[in-house]
């Protein structure tokens, strides 16, 4: 079990450590905000909706320049400082007594958590090397799972409290666990910022790279399956199948501990670009299956058949979740110039603040509205964006920077090459 979840010594177990500190604030956080804030902070539905949208909408803005400070000045350190800076942010919440102060907290929370994913991931690619980044983020998305499992408790024993001082507990602890990953990336040796931009060149190259635009616009749409699990599965289910209520909850864990498992696992297989590009193929066919699956759970009279038929097409969906992510991992890092990790990574991070923007929107439109052809339709989009994302890095390998000066590149027909 250990070795499925605790990274090797050195940078990936520190790495490891700082996700794991604030994923248990995380997970209590996931669960509490929604009753937070509607019920203590006294905001209705539609202004958290509101505001939770431009939150994101500013760290989508952020993540690129916040990853090139990144590169300039060190990841470590401003990994460091925007752990702080997410904590407060966090902290703001608790002090955010109306629907304008909320939006200010709620845009510093996004500005710094999409900063500090692209900090992180430069922070990696700067003491990793480029032949095990992809093993060593599967080893953390295994770590960051079991730790938000733990911290989905703890906020259920919150829920359950059902008092101010319970919730104001939960967001006081995601609060401290940053500043416990704060100081916990300390631990990490020094990353020397990279020589600015070549007289001529753009600062923020990645904004000028078409074809790592197309890939994170790819990947981007695979990682609809996000709002898809949290929110779209428990709608479909509450209004459309006769299967009982706790089977939100049973699909929820069964994801969690599938990916704490056998994450690792899964992502042994990828390797370079090509071994990427065919995982992600194939997460498209299986997120597709796992879509008709959950379409045909509508058409089953029983209750239990109906919650068997959801068993089968959440297992097909973590399984191309733990497809999907290897295979995104290893292209948003071995596309990237080794002196732009920041940057790159803080663009190709964003996919996750849009997926978070407008998936909600597009998918309760797709699947709740429409019904069962609405799944197929969205079946239909990740197995595209699967097919498509094959060619789209054989372009950007051919013409992004990447394939022209060759730092820290992973070809397409071959191995991983030192950095």
């Amino acid at each position: 079990m250990s070795g499925r979840i605790i990274p090797p010594p050195g940078a990936p177990r520190v790495l490891a450590l700082a996700q794991l500190a604030n994923s248990f604030g995380d997970g209590a956080y996931y669960v509490c905000s929604a009753l937070y804030f509607t019920r203590v902070a006294g905001l209705s539905p539609e202004q958290v909706g509101f505001g939770l949208t431009l939150g994101w909408a500013a760290g989508f803005a952020a993540g690129v320049p916040l990853g090139h400070l990144a590169d300039r000045r060190g990841p470590r350190g401003v990994a460091v400082l925007l752990a702080v800076a997410t904590g407060a942010a966090v902290a703001g919440f608790l002090l955010a007594g109306s629907f304008g102060a909320f939006v200010v907290a709620a845009c510093l929370y996004g500005c710094c958590q999409c900063g500090l994913a692209a900090a992180r991931q430069a922070l990696l690619a700067a003491l990793v090397g480029p032949e095990e980044r992809t093993r060593v983020r599967a080893y953390l998305q295994a770590t960051v799972n079991a730790g938000l499992a733990v911290g989905a408790a703890l906020g259920g024993l919150a829920l359950y409290a059902g008092t101010r001082e319970a919730y104001l507990a939960v967001f006081a602890m995601d609060a401290a666990s940053f500043l416990v990953a704060a100081l916990v990336l300390l631990r990490l040796p020094p990353v020397p910022p990279a020589p600015p931009a070549p007289p001529g060149e753009p600062a923020l190259a990645v904004l000028r790279d078409r074809p790592y635009a197309l890939v994170t616009l790819l990947n981007t749409v695979m990682l609809l399956y996000m709002p898809m699990l949290s929110l779209v599965v428990p709608l479909w289910i509450a209004q459309h199948t006769r299967a009982p209520g706790w089977t939100v909850s049973a699909l929820l864990v069964l994801n969690t501990v599938g990916v704490v498992l056998f994450q690792v696992r899964m992502a042994r297989g990828v390797t370079d670009l090509a071994s990427a590009a065919r995982s992600v193929r194939r997460a498209g066919a299986t997120m597709l299956a796992s879509c008709a699956v959950f379409a045909l759970s509508a058409a089953v009279p029983s209750a239990w058949a109906a919650g068997a038929i959801l068993v089968v097409a959440a297992c097909l969906q973590v399984v191309g979740e733990m497809m999907q992510a290897p295979g995104a991992w290893e292209i948003g890092f071995g596309l990237a110039p080794a002196d732009r990790q920041g940057q790159y990574q803080g663009f190709f991070g964003a996919g996750t603040a849009v997926a978070r923007m407008l998936g909600p929107l597009l998918l309760t439109t797709m699947v709740v509205g429409w019904g069962a052809p609405g799944w197929l339709a969205l079946g239909g989009l990740f197995l595209l964006a699967g097919l498509a994302t094959g060619p789209a890095v054989r372009w950007a390998e051919r013409t992004g920077p990447t394939g022209r000066t060759g730092p820290a590149a992973v070809r397409l027909t071959g191995a991983a090459e030192a950095p």
